[in-house]
């Protein structure tokens, strides 16, 4: 099967120029365009929500994918990688008319694959190291990690239960037992009344 892809960012656009740009390029090498997939749809979008993303996954071994420039499929250069990548192990091709780029099944196309795969993974690596010498900074800086117990979010959910919290309290329930009914740690029980300073009975 042969695709061909055609994708403006706004409805003050028209695909009809892709569309012509293909067309003449399909005739002149004697190629039949078997489905058009048009939408109008910023690259910013995620994959899954674009026409597009619905489409690779339907892609197989020997189809190919026409586009009139490498910047229809994709905006950001990982999101990009990602999506010849998924071409390349599925065995089809995707060609891109502008820059004359011919993804396939050569030598050449699983050395690229190979260069896509590495970088993402490189580029994996480097986030979480990043990620892991921000923590060790914090925690040298003497700041605790994680969301506290006690948290506004919970603490809230508390002021808004607080009569039934009270009632509770007049009649001698246990922290374990209040934290269970209220579907929060005992130890937020414990902050909140303090912060209340509420009466606690055990």
């Amino acid at each position: 099967m042969i695709y061909a892809y055609c994708r403006v960012s706004t409805a003050h656009q028209t695909e009809e120029n892709q569309r012509f740009v293909i067309e003449k390029f399909a005739n002149e090498n004697n190629i039949k365009i078997d489905i058009w997939v048009k939408e109008t749809i910023s690259s910013s979008k995620k994959l899954s929500q674009r026409k597009l993303g619905k489409l690779i996954p339907k892609l197989k071994s020997g189809d190919i994918l026409i586009t009139t420039e490498i910047s229809r499929l994709a905006r950001s250069l990982m999101e990009l990688m990602g999506i010849l990548q998924t071409c390349l192990e599925k065995e089809c091709q995707v060609w891109t008319l502008k820059e004359k780029f011919r993804l396939g099944t050569d030598v050449q196309s699983k050395v690229l694959a190979f260069a896509f795969g590495l970088s993402a993974e490189l580029s994996k690596s480097l986030l979480q190291a990043r990620v892991r010498e921000s923590l060790a900074r914090l925690k040298a800086d003497g700041k605790k990690l994680g969301r506290p117990f006690g948290s506004k979010s919970r603490e809230l959910k508390l002021t808004k239960h607080q009569k039934r919290l009270e009632w509770m309290l007049k009649r001698g329930f246990s922290k374990p037992k209040i934290a269970k009914l209220l579907g929060v740690h005992k130890c937020t029980i414990y902050n909140y009344l303090k912060t209340k300073k509420l009466h606690w009975v055990e």
